[in-house]
């Protein structure tokens, strides 16, 4: 069994039992820890929510409490760092946005965009400071954020195209090769989900992972060169995430392919 982190034994102690019966509603099963079931989706009802699902919850607090704290503090005449922070990050994304999307209105696009890469960057962060773990190290989490940007992209192809007319994406050029390209392009939407999963897993465990054992072996000097290593990869993995949901979100609502 996993040892759990302050954070999620606290989480465990006070909403276990919620988050049990949410889990059983949902058809999960309850298995002891070490113990072998034949069910895929099961919890442990001494421990219900684990590590990396008290992560994600941490990450959402403190970005709630930076948004409601710069929100309540904004000043035109006297912007205050963080305001200025997050006016810099919402002015970097809806250029790229513009330069991007071949669309009017993409300034739309941005509140989502925005939070996903703060999301990812905290995440990706947050198992810097001894006694958390990064959630994105964990491929569910990856997994998960990678799905949100999939649906969110069809989504507003759908919603700006129609069903009939965003499913021609799929056919290809000319109406004989959509048997042949149907099934391609299906693979290929896919395959971008998993990219970005892939992608932003492998990075954030290889680093987190190079980081413990460097200050495992070596705790003074060197470790350094690494923790600021992971911080420059944890800042890029955060961007190429958002930048490709940027794209695959021009494709989606662009009117030709």
């Amino acid at each position: 069994m996993t040892e759990q982190l302050f954070f999620t034994h606290f989480l465990n102690e006070y909403l276990g039992g919620i988050a049990g019966r949410i889990l059983s509603a949902l058809g999960a099963h309850p298995v002891a820890a070490g113990e072998k079931s034949p069910y895929l989706f099961t919890y442990n009802p001494a421990a219900p929510i684990s590590n990396f699902f008290a992560m994600e919850v941490l990450v959402v607090c403190i970005l709630l409490v930076l948004f409601i704290w710069t929100r309540s503090r904004i000043s035109v005449d006297r912007p205050g760092a963080m305001q200025q922070v997050f006016e810099v990050v919402e002015e970097f994304v809806n250029h790229q946005s513009e330069e991007i999307i071949p669309a009017h209105g993409t300034e739309k696009f941005t509140p989502f965009l925005v939070a996903l890469g703060s999301f990812i960057l905290i995440s990706n962060l947050i198992g810097l400071v001894p006694g958390f773990l990064s959630p994105t190290a964990t491929p569910a989490v990856p997994l998960g954020l990678a799905m949100v940007a999939w649906f969110y992209y069809h989504w507003h192809g759908i919603r700006k195209q129609g069903v009939l007319k965003y499913a021609k994406h799929f056919t290809g050029p000319m109406p004989l090769l959509a048997p042949l390209m149907i099934p391609i392009e299906i693979i290929s939407h896919i395959a971008r989900m998993m990219s970005l999963t892939i992608r932003l897993y492998a990075n954030i465990f290889a680093g987190d992972l190079v980081t413990l054992v460097f200050f495992s072996l070596i705790p003074i000097g060197i470790p350094v060169i690494f923790l600021g290593l992971h911080l420059f990869v944890a800042l890029l993995q955060a961007y190429i995430f958002v930048l490709l949901a940027t794209v695959y979100l021009a494709g989606a609502v662009a009117e030709e392919h």
